[in-house]
């Protein structure tokens, strides 16, 4: 991924309006960012644990989307959970249910498109081993990374279609 300005970021998100992606918290340190092992920029909000954001690169620029994670769910520490964009398995609340209003008038009724991924957005990370989950023992796969990030890709591209699709309105 091609590193991003705090104003391409904030200019990304399509689920929300512009005055919501001028004040939400733009992670630090964007300059000291691996963005050579991204395939998305994915950050929760410190100052609301319930929001998360994700920014992926398109054709057309970056797409931003906003995520909310549901509160008052619970969760349990001996199951394990896997993530729907990586497929990395994680004990406990490893992996949230994350909420994306869906753009435009079906967002602003209340409609949103949800996924189980990993709580702290870093799939890209895990995919290539530069940060481990707290699993005692990890499944391993025989995909090449390249695989992996591929199926990470096309899990990725099919959530946010969903999160931008017109749909019918009746």
């Amino acid at each position: 991924m091609e590193p991003l300005s705090e104003s391409d970021i904030r200019a990304s998100f399509v689920n929300c309006s512009k005055g919501e992606a001028k004040r939400l918290n733009i992670p630090a340190g964007l300059d000291s960012l691996p963005w050579v092992d991204l395939d998305f920029l994915g950050w929760r909000d410190p100052q609301a644990p319930d929001r998360a954001y994700l920014v992926a690169p398109r054709d057309g620029g970056p797409l931003g989307v906003t995520l909310r994670r549901p509160q008052n769910v619970r969760r349990t520490f001996t199951k394990t959970t896997v993530c729907s964009l990586c497929l990395t398995g994680h004990g406990g609340s490893g992996v949230s249910l994350l909420a994306a209003p869906r753009a435009g008038a079906r967002g602003r009724q209340g409609n949103t498109v949800g996924a189980y991924v990993c709580a702290d957005l870093a799939c890209p990370l895990y995919l290539r081993g530069k940060k481990k989950p707290d699993l005692a023992a990890r499944y391993e796969e025989q995909l090449s990374v390249e695989e992996k990030v591929a199926r990470l890709t096309a899990n990725l591209d099919a959530f946010l279609a969903k999160v931008i699709e017109a749909g019918d309105q009746g």
